[in-house]
């Protein structure tokens, strides 16, 4: 028989497929100026962080795999990460009940119940510009991974006991309800922005996002959060550090990456690792799904 996989069998098949059909080496194999396509090659510090990092991520360089384009590197990061995360939180689905919804398909925000008013409104932008030109279109969001909840139905409700009836005169605007709405859309239950890479113009579209979502709602506030391969602690922290818009900043080898900088002896980059994790900033990939069961 079988042997179900666990969170960390299936991190290590995240990490597996990430060095399968991501990551690449760019620059000169034979001399110090390649690096693995998640450092910034003008930075020593990067460099190295990241060639440490593949050693114990136990990446098998093959030189004749096909060259791969920066865009086409975000959409699989994105889509891995999905994959990752909807195999881990399905098995977490006694913490967390439910019928869920996984897409990187940009999904526009305003498919969910709390963000639904948004398409009104952007119908009404796009006929008045003048209107667009105060407002502008900043509010129509589509984050790179979704998570929704389905609405469920009164029979699904009623499954162990009788807690509701049609004729009831009770809770009859809840979302969660399927029967309250003629079209009933899914809830927004996170919303996960991936960087592959982190510069400072990177990080503000991320905050600004996360604020849109913040103001925007009309019901519960989803999940913020960003999943990022970024190597230098000091550029992660231009996402994680400060509260209020994102939850927190998940890295796809966060244990990998402490391992690097111990082996480095990076003074600079391990204090402010460490002062990311301690201030429940910054988080590893793993503990994202049971981060979302909450």
């Amino acid at each position: 028989m079988k042997r179900a996989m666990s969170i960390k069998d299936l991190r290590t098949e995240y990490h597996r497929r990430i060095c399968k059909e991501i990551i690449r080496i760019r620059g000169d194999r034979e001399s110090e100026s390649s690096y693995p396509n998640f450092a910034d090659g003008s930075s020593k510090s990067s460099r190295d962080i990241a060639w440490r990092m593949l050693r114990y991520l136990e990446y098998k360089d093959n030189e004749h795999r096909k060259p791969i384009k920066e865009q086409r590197v975000g959409d699989l990061f994105e889509e891995i990460t999905k994959d990752f995360l909807e195999s881990a939180f399905e098995r977490l689905q006694h913490l967390r009940p439910g019928s869920w919804i996984y897409s990187t398909v940009r999904t526009s925000i305003s498919s969910f119940n709390q963000y639904e008013h948004l398409a009104h409104l952007e119908v009404t932008v796009k006929q008045d510009k003048e209107l667009a030109s105060v407002l502008g279109r900043d509010y129509i969001i589509k984050p790179d991974i979704v998570i929704g909840r389905q609405p469920v139905s009164d029979k699904e409700v009623n499954r162990r006991e009788r807690l509701i009836a049609k004729t009831d005169d009770i809770a009859r605007l809840t979302p969660l309800r399927k029967r309250n709405y003629k079209e009933p859309r899914p809830i927004l239950h996170a919303s996960i922005s991936c960087k592959w890479t982190i510069r400072s113009d990177r990080s503000q579209n991320t905050r600004t996002e996360a604020l849109n979502l913040i103001r925007n709602r009309k019901g519960p506030l989803p999940h913020i959060v960003a999943v990022t391969a970024e190597p230098l602690p000091t550029r992660i922290a231009s996402l994680a550090l400060g509260t209020g818009d994102l939850d927190c900043v998940y890295h796809f080898a966060l244990l990998e990456l402490e391992k690097a900088l111990n082996d480095l002896d990076n003074a600079d980059q391990c204090d402010m690792l460490n002062m990311l994790i301690e201030g429940r900033r910054l988080r590893d990939i793993s503990d994202l799904p049971f981060d979302l069961a909450i």
